[in-house]
């Protein structure tokens, strides 16, 4: 045999041996050291239990919680154990028949297979929950199960929070690496969701050994491969639980939405939508035929409006008209504009609420009045702005503008489902109007006020508020400022809310010139009867257009003036002008979160506005028909030109639609080039205070 037949042999030999010793002591490891396979081998004689842990607790910017746990108790089932169950007496415990006990445990069968233990009864009451216990020997297979619940003391904020459910298919197969099973509770909703992961803590595990009867014997192998549950960690937020609940107070038996926010952090201090519900309705063992009857509610009490509602902002829009072309350099804050009552430059007249002269003679006294034509015309600049050599170019950087400022795009706010609102592309003029060398400014005119297919969500206007108030920046609005613990991973997740959004170099001077005309609506201007006891505040009302009924009242502000603290946009549907019933709502917010609490009158204020009745007619006959006395009648104000359709959907591309046209645009006029104020009007005097139209 040659010597390298010799040597390929031994290798070989050495081969062999090698992985017989390693198949040996796999072996040895398997049967000896690990009891791992043992464990799954001794599955079918161990019951399992779930320890459910305790969900995080949420807190309010005072350390008030929001929600808490309470302990709860489901009756549960291994199918394949339920023999020789008293089925009569179990019936009658749970009021139910044989019928609904025989689909019971097919579908205990179908979601965890006969060997798993299923929820039978979720929720027990404590009635039933003693009934249980006395009886469980007559019901072998059946166990009863902790778990604990939520429970909301202040019974507010509950399209905030969000609600827990019991997880389904559908969400096992997306969060399959997740480790849940069925019979695991998660949160579908608001904050419950959005940290989920952070809320939801660790199931624990414990082993029980069985005999060939299913008796429990005890311990499995003294507890070794039990797991211990661990809590999920509290979350602390921006709320202020007294102004959510007074904005919830103020929106009763009206359509709309109330969003706060804290300048100085973007934290979300109040955010409303009405209708809303009770959260303690969505726990327990009523949650099924509630959400059902929420799901069916005309009024959508589930829609959180404040950021996925789309309105036209109307006038709340021109102060961000006209920084911009401050900043464009077109106008100076002395710009006047001779407005007579209407503004035609672009052949139909579009009408102006005031006629007294100089109303518009500079642009503190424009935004005082909020004078369309002057903001039309401004807007007019920008888009045929000869820097940009035509309109399209002008008006895609004017929509540059708009996204930095957060409009037409999502903030990022820690709630799921956030909607952009609109801001037109040029792709949708082209459609309208044809090719782009052939429209300009006068297609778009009423972007100028806010409207045509412009559209913000109520956070978005509130987020303008914050950046005008810092005068340039923003913080990313938010609720959770911190999490308990919080590790690397949890501040990464946290870390685009205390980065400051520095969106332009618009110079402060041109703040300070917005500021005051802001601030000069809240003393002379359409906001003049809206007091803040203690405070100079800034602010802006709005009317927006509503092709299915009345028009939308908004109102914009911030406070105080020198030091904003809080920055406020309320949106009341179908109820008309802004100063009316948006400016009251957001005047006594800012009341009760600078000052921590309500004058007498202001309290008698609030109470009054909460029952007024501003629901369209459609919505209040649905609750007739459906014997809901959900809303209470309205006391001092006739409501009979309140719309009887509402249609929230059609909001979604814009309110205003212009169709395109064949015949030659109208040739736009000459625009201004003057700073000049106009010298037939001099600054009202401020002691007429007379009330104006937004």
């Amino acid at each position: 045999m040659s010597v390298y037949n010799q040597n390929r042999g031994g290798i070989i030999q050495i081969i062999i041996g090698t992985i017989f010793f390693l198949i040996v002591g796999q072996l040895v490891s398997l049967q000896i050291v690990s009891n791992k396979y043992k464990l799954a081998a001794d599955n079918n004689a161990i019951y399992r239990k779930i320890i459910y842990p305790d969900r995080g607790i949420i807190y309010d910017r005072k350390k008030r919680a929001l929600l808490e746990n309470t302990i709860s108790y489901d009756l549960v089932v291994i199918p394949n154990e339920a023999k020789g169950v008293d089925t009569a007496a179990l019936c009658d415990i749970l009021r139910i028949d044989k019928e609904e006990y025989s689909k019971r445990i097919v579908e205990a069968i179908i979601k965890n297979t006969r060997v798993k233990a299923g929820v039978f009864e979720p929720f027990l009451t404590p009635e039933l929950y003693a009934q249980l216990n006395e009886n469980l020997y007559r019901f072998p297979g059946f166990s009863l199960s902790e778990r604990s619940i939520r429970n909301y003391p202040y019974n507010t904020a509950a399209q905030v929070l969000g609600y827990v459910a019991e997880v389904d298919v559908n969400f096992l197969k997306k969060h399959e690496s997740e480790g849940y099973e069925m019979g695991d509770y998660a949160g579908i909703t608001g904050l419950e969701k959005n940290y989920e992961s952070v809320l939801m803590g660790q199931r624990g595990v414990k082993r029980f050994l069985r005999d060939n009867k299913g008796k429990i014997q005890g311990p499995y192998e003294k507890g070794e491969f039990d797991t211990v549950a661990v809590a999920g960690k509290n979350l602390y937020t921006s709320i202020d639980v007294q102004v959510q609940q007074l904005a919830e107070k103020l929106l009763q038996n009206k359509i709309g939405s109330a969003v706060a926010i804290n300048p100085k952090t973007g934290g979300v201090i109040a955010m409303a939508s009405s209708p809303g519900y009770n959260p303690n309705l969505l726990t327990g063992s009523q949650r099924r035929k509630t959400i059902g009857r929420l799901l069916l509610d005309t009024s959508r009490p589930l829609y959180n409006r404040a950021i996925k509602g789309q309105y036209p902002p109307g006038s709340t829009f021109k102060p961000l008209g006209a920084l911009i072309a401050l900043d464009e350099g077109l106008i100076t804050p002395n710009y006047g504009y001779n407005c007579f009552g209407s503004y035609g430059a672009c052949g139909d007249p579009r009408k102006c609420e005031h006629h007294n002269a100089g109303h518009a003679a500079n642009l503190q006294l424009a935004l005082a009045y909020s004078c369309n034509s002057y903001f039309l015309q401004v807007f007019r600049m920008a888009i045929d702005n000869p820097k940009y050599k035509s309109a399209k170019a002008g008006y895609v950087k004017w929509k540059e503008y708009m996204n930095a400022f957060g409009f037409g795009r999502k903030l990022g706010v820690d709630l799921p489902s956030e909607n952009k609102a609109n801001i037109p592309d040029t792709a949708q003029y082209n459609r309208d109007f044809g090719n782009p060398r052939y429209w300009n400014s006068c297609y778009m005119l009423t972007l100028g006020i806010g409207q045509d297919r412009m559209t913000a969500t109520p956070l978005q206007l509130a987020n303008s508020m914050a950046f005008i108030a810092n005068e340039g920046y923003y913080y990313t609005p938010h609720f959770v400022d911190s999490i308990e613990s919080e590790t690397e991973e949890e501040a990464e997740q946290l870390a685009p809310f205390r980065t400051k959004q520095k969106v332009t170099k618009i110079p402060k001077a041109y703040f300070d010139v917005i500021k005051e005309g802001m601030h000069d609506v809240t003393v002379y201007g359409t906001a003049a009867f809206i007091k803040v006891p203690g405070h100079e505040y800034c602010a802006k009302t709005g009317t927006a257009q509503n092709p299915h009924g009345k028009n939308h009242s908004l109102f914009v502000c911030f406070a105080p003036k020198d030091n904003p603290k809080i920055a406020v946009a309320v949106i009341v549907e179908n109820a008309g002008y802004g100063s009316t019933w948006a400016g009251p709502i957001g005047g006594l917010l800012m009341e009760q979160y600078l000052n921590d609490t309500l004058t007498t009158e202001s309290k008698l204020k609030a109470d009054n506005l909460s029952q007024v009745d501003l629901m369209p007619q459609a919505i209040k006959n649905w609750y007739v028909q459906h014997n809901k006395a959900a809303y209470m009648a309205p006391i001092e104000y006739n409501n009979d030109e309140l719309s009887d359709v509402w249609d929230m959907e059609m909001l979604a591309e814009g309110v205003v639609k212009t169709k395109a046209k064949d015949t030659t645009p109208p040739a736009p006029s000459p625009l201004p080039n003057s700073d000049k104020t106009n010298k037939d009007s001099l600054l009202p005097n401020t002691d007429k205070k007379k009330r104006l139209k937004p």
